[in-house]
């Protein structure tokens, strides 16, 4: 079972990461100003990941490939790791 892990930047940003059961990173967000924000960011995945439509599939210029999952409004909130 997969969990959300939050986390305090050294710049004092929180930032929530999805990680798999075996503890590897699924998912990164951004910078949030509060922990309350991050809060709302780890809803808005619970949200938005259940639409395929939110999903943003690419190819990094390495060949490797990511996601990112996208805000009804076209927003980013997280992105992957490379695969």
């Amino acid at each position: 079972m997969g969990k959300f892990v939050i986390t305090t930047r050294k710049s004092g940003e929180f930032q929530f990461n999805l990680k798999a059961g075996n503890g590897q990173v699924i998912l990164s967000s951004e910078g949030y100003s509060t922990k309350t924000a991050c809060l709302n960011g780890v809803e808005s995945v619970k949200k938005n990941s259940q639409e395929d439509a939110r999903f943003e599939k690419n190819v990094a210029k390495n060949g490797k490939f990511y996601f990112n999952l996208k805000a009804s409004n076209g927003q980013v909130i997280g992105n992957s790791e490379m695969y």
